[in-house]
């Protein structure tokens, strides 16, 4: 899946100087990734209370929606 332009979507943010500036879920130092690398293997309800407690079932789903429509595609 190729980057989606992130600074569009509400549920993430970026902060100089957090987690290396890296795109985290908001209000965590949760990076974005991390939620993208476990959704082809499980559903946004594992996620959030299985894997990474702290994120709820509809951030993890928004976040995996926005960077499946969002994803920029080469060609």
């Amino acid at each position: 899946m190729e980057a989606a332009d992130w600074s569009k979507c509400e549920d993430v943010e970026r902060i100089p100087g957090k987690v290396s500036g890296s795109w985290l879920v908001k209000n965590t130092r949760l990076p974005v990734w991390a939620i993208l690398e476990n959704a082809d293997d499980h559903t946004p309800e594992e996620i959030a209370t299985e894997i990474f407690e702290g994120v709820t079932p509809e951030t993890a789903r928004r976040i995996i929606h926005f960077a499946r429509s969002h994803a920029s595609h080469p060609g």
